[in-house]
């Protein structure tokens, strides 16, 4: 395999021009989003060379093999013990410098595939569009289309490598716009977007698409309808791009000076989300510490106000009010809250360890009131706060209660109809709490059931999402160990029995679902 294996702090491993070519892709695909292209750390610790060569070549190795108590995962049943062994060494290298992207590179991957003029007026399937669900394939770089009344899959799109997440036009309170849900949009970890129109055919709902990045996260739509925005996590910057036909329009960099004064030459687009009460998008800086509020009304003259937060923004939610903006600060371990009618930071709550909450969750609590909540990277718990400032000043920012579970959680997911609380346990190495889903109860504040949808090795459960009545909770079967393969599947249980309803077979690497109503009416 050409390598070398470090020997003490100051050796220097070396790996032929193919198998680094090789590491650097595997590097990309599975550590690049937490520890950074440049290897300087966010959510995940910092990996440059001189505290990788102190660890040493069989350290790595094992670390990569295992995971770690602290939130890292296990890749034993994700990686080859070869690929392992390359990427032990490949952190143990000097960082390659990570190339730029120009707005004139970008428009060279620019494809439309379906002209908007040539878009159906109504839906050609005749079904229940409204109640779709929008489902990432992850490692296939597909998104499936699953009808949410019949269970049928309708399609499996080609989109970007490792969708992250997707989007669509939601409804606002100041802006307008024809058929919120029709029209989404994913964003690749690989950067490239594309836009599904829901009213086609099955087999032409993939409609355009374009690359903003080598390396992204997240998708947005402006409220008007007009302009869909893509994060970067490198290059470091957000593009804007003409929502119909996805064209790239306008690129702004987010490097620049944290919130301790330093420059930051690698800071990620984490999150971007549509402000329902504003014409503006708030933009998460994940290592400067900030929110940038960029209003859309005038893309040519953008006004952006710079919100100092907290380090390293990861993902969040709006408030049922849609005023605040409550978002993770993981490797800071809080949660921070942004105003977006003042436009400025509203509050910071100190939490545990790496606080995830996905697309987050709201519910109402007997004692706090209207309350948020997440679930942490780094240990088995769930932590509520209050988040109503109107009605419940005395809770409002504050932790109002904690739940432990067995481990550490990716996402957390409720409905207004519903009785309980889900999340996950997916960051935990141990197969039986992975596999687990833990239900809690509104009322009681406490685990009323543990839930496992699988227990074939290498194969993890993730991710939940109601039905648009509320009716129903659809939950991941991951099979992480062949990805590549159609053996994952949708657990779909009864949102009042807890009782498993059916089973959605033949999907590849099934994580996130997005159901069509929910998310355009911002249900959490």
């Amino acid at each position: 395999m050409g390598m070398a294996v470090a020997g003490s702090a100051v050796a220097k491993p070396t790996l032929s021009e193919a198998d680094f070519e090789k590491a650097k892709q595997v590097y990309f695909e599975q550590c690049a989003g937490c520890h950074g292209v440049l290897r300087k750390g966010a959510t995940g610790k910092g990996l440059e060379p001189a505290d990788t060569r102190e660890k040493g070549q069989k350290r790595l190795e094992k670390i990569i093999t295992w995971g770690t108590e602290g939130g890292m995962n296990n890749f034993d049943n994700i990686l080859s013990k070869d690929e392992i062994k390359l990427l032990a060494t490949y952190i143990q290298m000097d960082v390659p410098e990570p190339p730029e992207m120009s707005l004139a590179q970008m428009k060279k991957h620019w494809k439309v595939h379906v002209k908007p003029e040539d878009y159906p007026t109504k839906p050609l399937h005749g079904r229940n569009w409204e109640n779709f669900f929008v489902v990432i394939e992850r490692d296939v770089g597909k998104v499936a289309v699953i009808d949410g009344d019949t269970k049928e899959v309708l399609t499996h799109i080609p989109t970007g490598y490792a969708v992250h997440v997707i989007k669509a036009l939601e409804h606002s309170t100041v802006e307008k716009a024809e058929y919120p849900g029709r029209f989404w949009y994913t964003q690749g970890r690989d950067g490239k977007m594309t836009k599904i129109d829901l009213w086609q055919k099955p087999e032409n709902m993939l409609v355009a698409e374009n690359k903003i990045a080598y390396d992204a996260r997240d998708v947005a739509v402006s409220g008007d309808g007009k302009y869909v925005i893509g994060g970067g996590y490198w290059p470091p910057h957000f593009v804007i791009s003409d929502a119909k036909t996805m064209e790239p329009l306008k690129v702004v960099s987010t490097r620049g000076i944290n919130v301790d004064g330093d420059y930051v030459e690698e800071s990620r687009v984490a999150a971007i989300y549509t402000t329902p009460n504003a014409p503006t998008w708030l933009v998460a800086a994940k290592e400067l510490g900030q929110i940038w509020q960029v209003d859309y009304t005038d893309i040519d003259n953008l006004r952006i106000e710079q919100i100092n937060t907290s380090k390293f923004l990861h993902d969040g939610f709006f408030d049922p009010t849609g005023r605040y903006f409550q978002i993770a600060a993981n490797a800071s371990n809080q949660m921070v809250v942004v105003d977006s009618k003042e436009r400025k930071l509203e509050a910071i709550i100190d939490v545990d360890k790496l606080p995830h909450p996905g697309p987050g969750a709201n519910w109402i609590d007997s004692k706090c009131g209207p309350v948020g909540g997440t679930t942490h990277l780094g240990v088995g718990k769930v932590t509520v706060w209050g988040n109503d400032p109107a009605g419940h000043p005395d809770q409002a920012w504050k932790t109002c209660y904690t739940v432990n579970t067995d481990g550490p959680g990716v996402f957390i997911r409720t409905h207004p109809k519903s009785k309980y609380v889900w999340a996950d346990q997916t960051k935990h190495p141990e197969p039986e709490v992975q596999q687990s889903v833990k239900v809690i109860d509104k009322k009681t504040r406490k685990v009323v059931k543990t839930l496992r949808p699988t227990t074939k090795e290498g194969q993890a459960t993730v991710h939940m999402e109601f039905n648009a009545d509320g009716s129903e909770v659809w939950v991941s079967v991951w099979n992480l160990s062949d990805s590549k393969k159609a053996n994952g599947e949708i657990v779909i249980y009864d949102a009042n029995t807890l009782e498993e309803k059916d089973r959605i077979k033949g999907l590849y690497a099934p994580t996130g679902k997005f159901n069509v109503h929910n998310r355009t009416e911002h249900v959490t």
